[in-house]
């Protein structure tokens, strides 16, 4: 199915050999895809029920970025961290972004792709053309290990126009190439929380 309203899709694609001085092994390769979309509530006002655009658009587009995130990186099973983000432009709501990526219509192409167990993480930003995209990384099966915290960064010069929305996906192969500051575990363990409870509450 095709969407009238899909501009351009972006892909952004890096390498990292080495950090800190130090050589990364093996190298960390980071991903993201985005899809450029006129948004569907432009020039209507404030419109309360948003989820026939939501159902026409964001299977499409959950599909769209999934499959071109895949073939970048060879497999589902490449991917070891994930996450997702929406950059509305000037003119639109914030809500309008949140609407297509904040749905199991969008994120359960992604998640089932990569046999993911945790959420996706998120960003929902509004900004000019060339606004930075950024799309927070966790690991796909433990929201508690911090090595997989990481963020795609990428920005599209001509993206979002007023009246547009960037959706996108973000995922690496692995972890920081140093990470040495342990994990959330280690740390409720040495304050003697509960993992089930960690706030103590």
């Amino acid at each position: 199915m095709s969407l009238p309203e899909l501009r351009k899709v972006v892909t952004y694609d890096e390498d990292i050999l080495s950090d800190g001085g130090r050589a990364a092994n093996p190298p960390l390769r980071m991903i993201g895809v985005a899809a450029v979309v006129t948004n569907p509530w432009a020039g209507r006002g404030y419109v309360e029920d948003l989820q026939p655009e939501i159902r026409r658009m964001a299977p499409v587009l959950g599909k769209l970025l999934t499959d071109r995130l895949i073939m970048l990186a060879g497999s589902g099973d490449a991917i070891e961290a994930y996450g997702k983000a929406a950059l509305c432009g000037t003119a639109c709501e914030l809500e309008h972004g949140s609407a297509l990526i904040h749905t199991l219509r969008f994120g359960n192409f992604y998640r089932e792709a990569v046999g993911a167990k945790t959420y996706l993480g998120f960003t929902n930003s509004r900004g000019p053309a060339n606004t930075q995209i950024q799309i927070p990384l966790m690991d796909k099966h433990d929201g508690g290990r911090r090595s997989h915290y990481l963020t795609v960064q990428f920005s599209i010069p001509d993206a979002p126009s007023h009246d547009e929305l960037v959706v996108a996906l973000g995922a690496s192969t692995g972890g920081r190439p140093h990470h040495r500051i342990g994990d959330r575990y280690k740390d409720l363990e040495d304050m003697g929380r509960d993992v089930d409870n960690p706030a103590g509450v």
